[in-house]
């Protein structure tokens, strides 16, 4: 067979990536790369790819066809449901798909203008993916629905811009699927690394496509919900709401120390360890133990048998030359930052059943039993190590303290363990331009024996294991793509020892002045923190059939905790608990630049709470721009609008309307209620909301879980505001009676909304409980269904606000103080008198920045912000699109009511 494909065609995508799964189970396949005018088919009056021509000398020129049959070769076989997604695809995606490219590519629009003419077809993906809690669009595995679907959609979503986050299963979807290697291999071949630039020269010969017909149709997410209810779903939905708390389970006291209980679900939550010697800045926060405080109270309230733990990571050079800069000994340091850290995180109400440390006899224990383990089967090795020494300090140094320009990528603050910017692992000596990070000098290459863990040994023993963990589990796509590459390198030794003093000592006979490298042990921390809780710590981890172990961490923690941890612990051969889901986050950046606690930039824990803004706000803005699927950054005016819009005009808005009603109208007493259908209706859209809820927050997709509740609560505020209770108090009896469902019903979605928040927003939810005075088992316990929590007759508390306005002064005051504004310059307009040459990927980079500032100027003109903090975001928008129209060589543009003189 071969297959001819064209780079930038958009069809030769998904067709690769079919082939690509296809290789090894078909005959021997070809693969041709011609022009874009190249006719293959003979018998066709016009050139077209992709083709593939089989062996029998027929032809194959459709892109669904070429990928059903290799689907077909892969043992794959037909269902239902994806050829109605292929003839979803033809009908109706393609149409809308080909105008957004044509009007992006060829025309230069943007934004709305090329998100609009798919917003509603984006929509019908993320909802379908929802109601299926399904990964993918047929099911639990991969089918050519997807791989179709993808290639399709690729050139466009590759860009953040026209993936919106509200539409979190569509996103993971794209995710999934994009990091794995026959999509990738794809990509490169397509795209060469030019993005959806690659695709211009074949459009621009392609007739300009018909725009799709509009459709009377709303693609507001409330009305599509509404629309799909069944009859069966309303009455289910009322039925559950009449049975109000006694369909509550008992509340279960939590036991101490808390076991693993048989029989139960038995839920272990880790945090990255953080480094003692530092302030953990909002991205350490976001990236570990936020994340994981979310999942640790959700899992209370679903009365899960959970154990949460971090603890500060001690050992290691890091922590020896923090000492010698204040003067005082390492344990001095780790006492002083322990203590540090942990005020941050109670500060920030992080809910840890265990915040210990690594500086502890049982530390030592039990690291040293895995290391004898190891070391009795075979999997230690030994070796002499070149390693550099600075003379100038007298030791040698640890990679961490060692920076120069990476081999791999040329980036020239590579670490001299890994390079931040490529995510390679390095050996030190590989660095060019090496130097000490303490005092500057050039380090001398010196040698020393030193031991090594045998991962090429244990490769196939964790191929094994993770055969069996990754389906069936929820570990992040970058996490997969991480391991995957890893893998496909090929694993090789790694050093286990270094030439320190303080540190885990290696209890070997002519190893007694090293210590283990704290990337061998430190992962170790977690059973010791647990054993110094318990001394029935075994029960956890050593028991992976009765406990489900989540990791959560940034994404340059994962190679530890998913390929190295588990080496050793599998080598060890002691029924040890894995993790089975590893929870990964990308980067958070602060503004436009990274946080920096040398140049002043950035807010730091310690920081945060000087800020006179409440620890839940700082909470919820970090988890609604969780780094999920892609760096984010934090951004002071951002933050002042989610606050301002999200929290006061949204949420709180609501729940104080729903509280004030019941005060004013009713004294403080919830009043009867009699529901109409409208009504019915609306209890089972919230009932199919929360449970929409339950099922991201079951997939860790926190920030996606957060939006629910948002949804929630504008369904509140648009019931209030069409049922007008204020008016229908004042009538007749019946009139009274409805305004009386209605602040009934409303307050009972507050109630429902402040038990939904509080593994988001704690304080916030228990302030709401208070004021609402809901019943202990509804506060501890969180349904699936929606429950009338406060029946006819229950009287209330004292409503007031929850919270209050960011005024742009404010903001202002705090960008100055933390160096937000010192992150980016826009340079003054001036005339430009050379220009020199961008190539795809900057005017990329420069069309996804104009993005990114229309829509904040589009939020704060919606928001009525102060003018001249929208005219400065305004300039700042124009000043953009003119280096964007320079780096394309197109005519500046005039501006709009001004005239050439």
């Amino acid at each position: 067979m071969r297959l001819f494909v064209s780079e930038g065609a958009p069809g030769s995508l998904p067709v690769l990536a079919a082939a690509g799964r296809a290789r090894g189970r078909a005959t021997e396949l070809l693969i041709s790369t011609v022009g874009p005018e190249e006719c293959v088919v003979p018998f066709l009056t016009r050139p077209k790819v992709p083709v593939l021509q089989l062996d029998s000398g027929n032809y194959l020129f459709s892109t669904t066809a070429i990928c059903r049959y290799f689907f077909l070769l892969s043992g794959w076989e037909q269902d239902d449901l994806t050829n109605q997604w292929l003839e979803w695809e033809a009908t109706e995606l393609q149409p809308a798909l080909s105008a957004a490219l044509y009007y992006l590519i060829v025309q230069g629009k943007k934004g709305e203008d090329v998100l609009g003419l798919l917003r509603r077809a984006l929509t019908h993906i993320d909802h379908s993916l929802s109601r299926q809690n399904c990964p993918f669009l047929a099911g639990e595995t991969e089918s050519l629905a997807d791989i179709v679907l993808w290639g399709a959609l690729y050139p466009l979503l590759q860009d953040p811009a026209y993936l919106p986050e509200e539409l979190g299963a569509l996103r993971s979807w794209f995710q999934t699927l994009t990091t794995q290697e026959p999509c990738q291999q794809a990509v490169e071949t397509v795209l060469k690394q030019q993005g959806v630039l690659a695709l211009r020269s074949y459009l621009q010969k392609q007739p300009q496509p018909s725009l799709p017909e509009e459709r009377a149709v709303s693609n507001e997410p409330e009305e599509e919900e509404l629309a799909t209810l069944t009859e069966e779903e309303i009455a289910m939905a009322v039925t559950a709401w009449e049975k109000g708390l006694e369909s509550l389970p008992p509340f279960r006291t939590q036991q101490n120390p808390v076991l693993p209980v048989a029989g139960e679900r038995n839920v272990l939550i880790t945090s990255a360890l953080p480094y003692v010697n530092n302030v953990p800045h909002l991205g350490n926060i976001i990236g570990c133990v936020l994340s994981a405080d979310v999942f640790a109270r959700y899992s209370r309230l679903r009365q899960w048998n959970t154990l949460y733990l971090c603890g500060t990571d001690e050992y290691g050079t890091a922590t020896e030359t923090k000492a010698m800069e204040e003067g005082l000994t390492p344990q001095e340091i780790c006492d002083k930052y322990h203590t540090i850290h942990a005020d941050i995180y109670r500060w920030f109400n992080i809910s840890f059943d265990i915040f210990g440390r690594t500086t502890t006899p049982q530390q030592t224990k039990i690291t040293q039993d895995i290391f004898h383990r190891l070391m009795a089967r075979g999997f230690v090795l030994q070796d002499s190590v070149e390693q550099l020494r600075c003379e100038r300090c007298a030791r040698f140094l640890a990679d961490r303290f060692v920076e120069g320009v990476c081999p791999f990528c040329g980036y020239e603050e590579a670490r001299g363990d890994q390079c931040d910017k490529c995510g390679k692992l390095i050996n030190a000596i590989e660095l060019k331009k090496p130097k000490c990070k303490v005092c500057q000098s050039c380090p001398v290459v010196k040698s020393s024996q030193h031991l090594f863990l045998d991962l090429p040994k244990l490769e196939k023993r964790l191929e094994e294991w993770l055969g069996k963990t990754l389906p069936g589990s929820d570990w992040t796509p970058n996490a997969r793509f991480i391991i995957r590459s890893w893998l496909r390198d090929g694993l090789k030794p790694r050093c286990i020892t270094r030439d320190l003093k303080w540190g885990t000592p290696v209890p070997l006979k002519g190893f007694e002045d090293k210590v283990f490298y704290v990337w061998f042990d430190a992962t170790i921390g977690y059973l010791s923190i647990t054993a110094n809780y318990t001394d029935q710590w075994e029960q956890w981890w050593k028991n992976p059939k009765q406990v489900d172990l989540y990791q959560f961490m940034a994404k340059d923690n994962v190679p530890f905790h998913g390929l190295v941890f588990p080496c050793s612990a599998l080598g060890a051969e002691d029924n040890y608990t894995l993790v089975k889901h590893l929870i990964a986050t990308e980067y958070l950046n602060y503004e436009d630049g990274k946080f920096s606690k040398s140049r002043g930039v950035g807010v730091f824990g310690d920081m945060a709470q000087d800020t006179g803004i409440p620890a839940d706000i700082w909470r919820f803005y970090l988890l609604y721009i969780r780094p999920e699927g892609q760096d984010s950054a934090f951004s002071w005016t951002d933050m002042l609008l989610k606050n301002n819009s999200e929290l006061l005009n949204n949420l709180g808005n609501f729940i104080n309307r729903a509280g004030m009603f019941v005060s004013k109208f009713f004294g403080g007493c919830v009043p009867e209620m009699v529901l109409t259908p409208d009504d019915q209706r609306l209890l089972a859209h919230i009932t199919l909301e929360l449970r929409h809820y339950h099922q991201l927050l079951e997939k860790v997709r926190i920030r996606d879980a957060l939006r629910s509740i948002l949804t929630i609560s504008r369904h509140g505020n648009q019931y209030i505001q069409v049922n007008e209770p204020w008016k229908w108090i004042k009538g007749s009896e019946a009139d009274r009676q409805r305004a009386g469902t209605v602040t009934g019903l409303a307050v009972n979605i507050a109630a429902l909304l402040s038990t939904m928040l509080q593994p988001f927003m704690p304080t916030v939810s228990t302030t709401i409980q208070a004021q609402l005075q809901l019943p202990l088992p509804a506060c501890s316990v969180l349904p699936t269904n929606f429950l009338c929590t406060l029946p006819a007759g229950h009287q209330i508390g004292t409503v007031t606000p929850l919270f209050q306005k960011l005024e742009n002064d404010q903001i202002e005051s705090l960008r100055q103080r933390f160096g937000g504004g010192q992150a980016k310059v826009f340079p003054k307009p001036a005339v430009v008198e050379t220009v020199t040459t961008v190539g795809p990927q900057q005017i990329q980079m420069l069309m996804d920045e104009v993005t990114k500032q229309g829509n904040i100027v589009r939020e704060l003109k919606a928001q009525k912000a102060d003018k001249n903090q929208v005219a400065a975001e305004v300039a700042k928008l124009l000043d953009l699109k003119k280096q964007l129209a320079l780096a394309e060589g197109k005519p500046l543009e005039t501006p709009k009511g001004k005239k050439k003189k």
